[in-house]
């Protein structure tokens, strides 16, 4: 076959087989008999095989008629979906919008990216929540997860907004009192100001070292389910913390923690997670693309 078949005729083609006739084809399209036979025979001409049966009294798909119909309701179903989907590309995007993150990562940048968007989108109704824990995006209604780390459930489409990951520090007041731990193993006998937050597990530490991943068992007097509050504890010299770069940059910038153990690190990337593709949903695929470039811009 060195010619591909012409839609049209394909859809005149499916008519004049559901019909079973030229006449009640013709009829429908608003043609003349002659015209849908001509149609038919240029695509049989194209294919190269016959598709219908003619009689005085009706018409027949052949074999090959029959195999070229399933196809042909296959083309035209994805030429639909392909409609639709170009379409919703450029739809301005409306309707309610659930987002939900973590505390610290939503108040100090998915609530402000929020407000920015709804200027932009002013018809989008935002409705924006915050948990300590991960959330079932279908069973509990929501339609974007921005979250910290790498570990999304296989049935989930993520899009990486930023690189990032948490490192150790503490305040040169505390290094002062107690020293600076020279290993990793030296944090079990500091005081380590553990947090609980989504799915960090609770007073385990794992780091990507010089060797691979380590793992150290911390603890101390002080302990939060929040990171903002063991973020303050750290400044105020009550003990080492274990934190995203973009939540203690500024404090690093200012003195006010200091960078330990610089060869460890915990790999902790900032992702949109989704559950729908974002073709099919004109306000998701607006709201991750803005997060992208929110995150692009305030990233050092």
């Amino acid at each position: 076959m060195n010619n591909l078949p012409n839609l049209e005729d394909l859809r005149v083609f499916v008519l004049v087989a559901r019909r079973s006739s030229f006449a009640a084809a013709a009829t429908e399209l608003g043609a003349s008999p002659a015209f849908v036979s001509k149609r038919i025979a240029l695509l049989e001409q194209s294919l190269g095989v016959r598709l219908l049966h003619r009689t005085t009294r009706r018409v027949a798909a052949t074999e090959d008629g029959e195999r070229v119909y399933r196809w042909a309701l296959h083309i035209f179903d994805a030429v639909d979906q392909m409609g639709d989907e170009i379409s919703s590309l450029h739809q301005e995007p409306r309707g309610q919008l659930h987002i939900v993150s973590s505390f610290g990562l939503g108040r100090r940048h998915v609530a402000p990216a929020l407000s920015a968007l709804s200027v932009r989108y002013p018809a989008l109704d935002i409705r924006f929540d915050v948990f300590d824990r991960l959330v079932d995006l279908i069973d509990e209604g929501f339609d974007l997860d921005i979250r910290i780390g790498d570990n999304i459930a296989p049935n989930l489409i993520a899009k990486l907004l930023a690189q990032n990951a948490r490192i150790l520090c503490a305040a040169p007041e505390y290094l002062a009192r107690h020293g600076e731990p020279r290993s990793l193993a030296d944090l079990a006998g500091h005081e380590c100001l553990v947090i609980k937050e989504r799915d960090h597990p609770f007073g385990l530490w794992r780091l990507q070292g010089p060797d691979g991943e380590e793992s150290v068992k911390v603890t101390g007097a002080l302990s939060a389910n929040h990171g903002e509050v063991v973020h303050q504890w750290g400044i105020d010299g009550r003990g080492i913390l274990l934190r995203s770069h973009w939540d203690v940059r500024d404090s690093l910038e200012r003195g006010k923690l200091v960078h330990i153990l610089r060869d460890y690190r915990q790999q902790a990337n900032i992702w949109a997670v989704y559950a729908a593709p974002l073709a099919t949903s004109a306000k998701i695929r607006v709201a991750v693309e803005f997060f992208r470039q929110y995150f692009s811009a305030n990233q050092k």
